[in-house]
């Protein structure tokens, strides 16, 4: 049974390049410590909400956009060493929160197992 990661962030809008290229050199890591895909996905249809909602639960401001993303893993081990595993990678020295085109403090993330897959 797969194992998704899932990350809910705001970035701020002039970024979404720097993001983009940032996502795509990472990819190459989440791959090669197992993960099976990633998906990168801007906000275009994210409203604000009276209680709850995307944009309140990441705090964005008027110049950010939400952004919500995973990363598809065979299975939970895999995807927690995958992850320790990147932390030690010298290759992950240019992803440190000066460096990010985000605030890293308002990130969610959270680990997920399948429960139902369909499709057309």
């Amino acid at each position: 049974m797969s194992f998704v990661s899932g990350f809910l962030l705001a970035v701020p809008t002039a970024n979404k390049q720097a993001y983009k290229e940032m996502a795509e050199k990472v990819w190459p890591l989440f791959e090669e410590y197992g993960a099976l895909s990633m998906r990168e996905n801007w906000g275009v249809d994210v409203p604000d909400g009276k209680v709850t909602s995307f944009p309140m639960s990441v705090k964005k401001t008027a110049d950010e956009t939400v952004v919500f993303s995973w990363i598809e893993w065979p299975d939970k081990a895999t995807a927690d060493k995958g992850f320790a595993t990147m932390m030690e990678d010298p290759r992950m020295k240019d992803m440190s929160p000066e460096t990010i085109p985000f605030d890293g403090m308002r990130m969610m993330w959270g680990g997920f197992e399948e429960l139902v897959n369909v499709s057309a």
